[in-house]
């Protein structure tokens, strides 16, 4: 009985060595240790043997079985590192997919660098400000219609505190710095109550700020011609026509010529021009807010980036830029 057990063993090590994948190896062992296998059926055998020969036959099989535990985790082991997949570490990894810059985003660098050749630096500047640098110090008396309630957003913790409707917040706290000249930029989120195709209650603003010595209207028509030819294109022009902003006088709304007829009048434009955004000379009053020098004067305009960024590439509801609809935002990838 020895002998056939011995062999048993021998012949169930040869097979495991034998393996050739993880899924044969566990057959051979379901094989070998179910109920209805030979290792079971040796066990029970040995009830019948005499009891000392029981005792040696049945140390013979313990080690048997052990050797043959053995062997089955080496295989397991040897099986594993053969089949596990192989890391060339010298092949480039996959490429990961970097989003494009959003519209807003493209726009405003793009206005950025525009007023850099004009020697325009950009500064930022609290969204969320007082009463005073929003509204009084730039002319705009308690009973003005702007700051009402139902125009601003007013914050309820602090004193006098409101979410900035206009970037011209940035202009009495520059000037009050004195360091002049002055050629500041300011792109910042602005916010009001209204929202409709051409309003949303969060928006962009750029503002330009210029203070120096002799500063005129012409300064300010080649400033923004400037940037209407290098942001919509050479054939385009704009034009002032007069208004009334209570931090700016005189003040002006600057049109530009229509893109679809360059000024004749189209079914777009009606009469050849659209509405841009304001601008004009610094009121005397902001001047002497931001303790401006006597011999300085200087000009201001503020504008839309969604505004101009809808004017440029003929989008018709500002809404759209805030969606996140890929179909529309993917338009602009290579901006």
């Amino acid at each position: 009985m020895l002998d056939s057990i011995e062999k048993y063993f021998n012949l169930a090590i040869l097979q495991v060595k034998n393996c050739k994948t993880p899924q044969e190896l566990n057959t051979l062992k379901l094989s070998f240790f179910s109920k209805s296998g030979q290792l079971s059926k040796i066990t029970t055998d040995l009830k019948n043997l005499d009891p000392k020969e029981k005792a040696s036959i049945g140390k013979f099989v313990n080690l048997g079985k052990e050797k043959l535990n053995q062997e089955i985790a080496s295989k397991e082991e040897t099986l594993l590192q053969e089949n596990k997949e192989q890391i060339d570490t010298s092949i480039p990894g996959n490429k990961i997919e970097i989003a494009p810059n959003h519209i807003l985003t493209s726009t405003i660098n793009e206005i950025t660098e525009i007023f850099s050749f004009l020697g325009f630096t950009r500064k930022r500047y609290p969204e969320v400000d007082t009463d005073y640098y929003a509204f009084e110090a730039l002319n705009m008396p308690a009973n003005h219609p702007a700051r009402d309630e139902w125009e601003t957003f007013f914050i309820k913790q602090g004193k006098n505190l409101v979410l900035t409707p206009h970037t011209s917040n940035c202009q009495v706290r520059e000037l009050e710095k004195g360091e002049f000249p002055v050629r500041l930029l300011n792109i910042a989120k602005c916010y009001r109550r209204q929202e409709d195709v051409s309003h949303t209650q969060m928006f962009h603003q750029f503002e330009g700020l210029v203070v120096d010595k002799d500063i005129s209207i012409k300064n300010l028509i080649g400033t923004l011609d400037f940037f209407v030819i290098n942001f919509f294109g050479k054939e385009r022009k704009t034009r002032l026509r007069p208004y009334h902003f209570q931090f700016t006088e005189p003040s002006f709304e600057v049109d530009i010529n229509c893109s679809v007829c360059l000024g004749k009048g189209c079914a777009v434009c009606k009469e050849g021009w659209l509405e841009l955004g304001g601008a004009g000379m610094l009121h005397p009053k902001v001047l002497e807010n931001g303790k401006v020098p006597s011999n300085l004067n200087g000009f201001a305009f503020g504008w839309g980036v969604e505004r101009v960024a809808m004017m440029k590439y003929n989008i018709p509801d500002c809404r759209y830029f805030y969606k996140n609809d890929l179909r529309f935002l993917q338009q602009f990838e290579n901006l």
